[in-house]
């Protein structure tokens, strides 16, 4: 199986929240991954998309994500 680039981790990372959270952490692996192999800084994620968009949750998100090596950013729209 191929791995998965980081726009296909982001999207894998958006059902994982709609789904409680199942598989995160593997997700977030992935990210991390993908990220190191396309030369990227941080992962911009869309807040629209997110199960708790308000910002408790993105600052709860980046925190999470921060601690496992995942720089986040959320786009503007």
């Amino acid at each position: 199986m191929s791995e998965p680039t980081m726009a296909e981790a982001i999207e894998e990372i958006y059902t994982s929240l709609k789904e409680d959270n199942a598989d995160i952490d593997q997700r977030i692996v992935a990210l991390k991954n993908a990220m190191a192999r396309e030369g990227a800084r941080e992962a911009v994620f869309d807040p629209s998309k997110l199960a708790q968009n308000n910002r408790a949750g993105r600052k709860t998100m980046q925190a999470y994500f921060r601690q496992r090596g995942v720089n986040v950013k959320f786009s503007a729209s």
